[in-house]
């Protein structure tokens, strides 16, 4: 289904939109873009990415005019030790609005997922370049299948719920929501974006998880969240471990 730039631009007047048919990641040039002084709200989207980034260094699926790809410019005043939070306040952004427009009920997965059925609908990918923060968004939406090494930890909205969607209300919606959350951060600090992505996620509290450390597998508990947006693990050893980067997947025993 072809992109209507022009209904977008229509729906969002105060926001520069660059579309691309092909680029090899959004990412690279929203940077670009943030280094010559674009401002807060510019929006780099595509219909295909070549090398979709994803956390880690992971490559993001990207099929050309199935899902949405793009990275938001946010000029918001925050330190660089925020940007974890920042990160959570994005994937609240990215709940609401399927909430909102698709009827799904979406958790987080920390620090950068957006689960349905305990398969993976979004990812998230935030970066700091020239004083500007880079929000990238990956959200599979009309797909009908992915690659085998895929095919059990992702889905799309469509597979969730039968419908085709258009990508042009969810552009418009994610990016309002995402330039809302992200001023919660800045002007109320760390503690409501806290709350919010608690309050919406199962993984946050109570679960039992592995997650990959740099230093190996651990095992255990989640605990909460710090005051900084990391993890807090009660470890089968009985002691806590603050997970600040690594994996974390669910344990069923």
């Amino acid at each position: 289904m072809a992109f209507d730039l022009e209904q977008v631009r229509s729906r969002m007047p105060g926001n520069r939109i660059e579309w691309h048919p092909e680029i090899d990641t959004t990412m690279r040039e929203a940077a670009r873009l943030a280094g010559e002084g674009a401002p807060g709200g510019t929006i780099v989207g595509a219909e295909l990415q070549r090398t979709g980034q994803g956390r880690q260094g992971r490559n993001w699926h990207s099929p050309e005019a199935e899902g949405l790809y793009f990275t938001q410019i946010l000029r918001i005043d925050l330190p660089p030790r925020r940007l974890p939070v920042v990160t959570l306040a994005l994937g609240v952004a990215v709940a609401d609005v399927l909430k909102m427009l698709t009827g799904l009920s979406p958790d987080l997965r920390w620090p950068n997922d957006v689960m349905i059925n305990e398969r993976k609908v979004c990812g998230i990918l935030t970066q700091l370049h020239d004083g500007a923060i880079l929000a990238g968004v990956g959200l599979n939406v009309n797909q009908t299948e992915f690659p085998a090494p895929l095919r059990e930890i992702a889905t799309s909205l469509r597979i969730e719920t039968g419908d085709t969607f258009r990508r042009e209300a969810l552009l418009a919606a994610l990016a309002t929501s995402i330039d809302s959350n992200a001023r919660i951060l800045a002007t109320g600090g760390a503690v409501p974006v806290l709350t919010l992505f608690s309050a919406a996620s199962s993984y946050v509290e109570g679960k039992r998880v592995e997650v990959d450390m740099p230093g190996g597998l651990v095992r255990g508990i989640t605990a909460g969240l710090t005051a900084d947006g990391f993890l807090r693990l009660q470890s089968d050893d009985g002691s806590e471990t603050v997970v600040t980067a690594g994996g974390v997947r669910p344990i069923y025993d």
